[in-house]
């Protein structure tokens, strides 16, 4: 058996279809994001402008999110020294879930190393503590999500995307006995649409079915005080699970549930994804601790990456670009072609020092191969001119048709 040629035929694959995945090695510039410094392909270091980061309010950058993991790393040292349950449960870890519950409304919340372990963990420990619970899974939900669903074991049953029509009807051929929970995202990070929660909500209420919203695309960035967009339209008490990531717009690193105290119980007695990993350090607990304080009082930087999202979705427009419909943060430029979509990457890395990944199949469908642009508080009305200047030129250069 030749073991390497088939992995050396698996990665060809990708390759030839285009998606093969590069890593960019950069460093961002501490305190003056976007900007930093690409390794790639140089002589040295490279200054590069970064419209691809997650980071989406800079607050990696915030000096009292800095400060506050500085003083923590001296404080306590740098690892958390294990499981929570054997020593790694320090006072920044119970702090932060009791800041996290408090954002949110809820009784308690349990944090986790990552957003993808936060779904994973929660719903295939649901599917298996629920006797014979059915989950009902928008078609576009993340894939830490249909993992989670997955490894449940449970069965599932997929929704077509922000389709109430069609959820109800799967609703509808299950009786009262039948444990229930539809799991949806508030914001759709590839498309930046929203999900009406409301309404979702309503038919749960209507077939007695529990409720699971994924906010980690939204949590920080809407409502008065950052707790998604559950919080701006005023729905967070109907939702029985809110998820969230701490590596997003609170620009650090980790997961979390908000919900009741019984479930928040039972997923951290019986979900092995917590249970047998190592805790968050403290530093970077510390850190996010800081940063969900300042963005429960601050609007500055929400109300900043708004109006650049804005001004990028216009300027991208006005020159005929295929800027995709999108009511959130989220910028999607529409390319249609793996190949071409990775050259206008390249081009504007290497010519422009412009960066942004694209996003291919399986993050997207074939054939929707795109780039995604997150313009955040820090990004420039000049830079985003030049980002569209760049884009017309190398749009031209690769035959793409510009929006009719």
């Amino acid at each position: 058996m030749d073991y390497d040629k088939i992995f050396s035929n698996a990665i060809d694959a990708l390759h030839e279809e285009g998606r093969y995945r590069v890593f960019i090695d950069i460093l961002r510039n501490k305190g003056s994001f976007p900007n930093a410094r690409c390794f790639a392909g140089h002589n040295g270091p490279k200054p590069i402008t970064v419209w691809c980061s997650n980071d989406y309010l800079a607050m990696g950058q915030h000096p009292k999110v800095i400060a506050a993991m500085e003083e923590a790393l001296h404080n306590v040292g740098a690892g958390s020294g294990g499981t929570r349950n054997i020593g790694g449960n320090t006072h920044y870890h119970v702090e932060l879930e009791a800041e996290l519950a408090s954002l949110h409304g809820k009784e308690a919340a349990l944090l986790f190393t990552s957003g993808y372990v936060s779904n994973e963990a929660t719903l295939s420990t649901l599917g298996k503590i629920l006797p014979g619970c059915v989950i009902f899974s928008d078609e576009l939900n993340h894939a830490s999500m249909i993992a989670g669903i997955r490894n449940s074991g449970c069965e599932r049953q997929i929704f077509r995307h922000n389709d109430l029509d069609h959820l109800e009807e799967l609703l509808s051929q299950y009786g009262p006995d039948t444990p229930k929970l539809i799991a949806f995202e508030s914001v759709y990070s590839m498309d930046g649409d929203v999900a009406p929660i409301s309404a979702i909500c309503d038919l749960a209420d209507r077939y007695e079915a529990l409720t699971y919203c994924d906010e980690v695309h939204a949590v920080g960035m809407y409502g008065a005080h950052g707790g998604g967009i559950t919080e701006r339209d005023e729905v967070a008490d109907r939702v029985t699970i809110i998820e969230g990531t701490l590596g997003k717009a609170f620009g650090v690193m980790g997961g979390y549930i908000a919900t009741t105290s019984n479930i928040t119980d039972v997923i951290r007695s019986y979900a092995a994804g917590f249970i047998f990993s190592t805790s968050l350090s403290p530093v970077l607990a510390a850190g996010v601790l800081a940063s969900v304080r300042h963005l429960k009082a601050s609007s500055e930087e929400r109300s900043g990456q708004q109006e650049a999202a804005a001004y990028l979705k216009s300027v991208f427009a006005a020159a005929g670009l295929p800027v995709m419909p999108s009511e959130t943060h989220i910028v999607p430029l529409m390319v249609g072609d793996p190949v071409k979509a990775k050259k206008l990457s390249d081009s504007l890395l290497a010519e422009y020092g412009i960066y942004v990944q694209p996003i291919n199949y399986p993050t997207v469908p074939r054939g929707t191969e795109r780039l995604r642009f997150t313009p955040g508080p820090m990004h420039s009305r000049d830079m985003m001119d030049e980002l569209t200047r760049a884009l017309v030129e190398i749009w031209s250069r690769l035959s793409l048709k510009l929006a009719a």
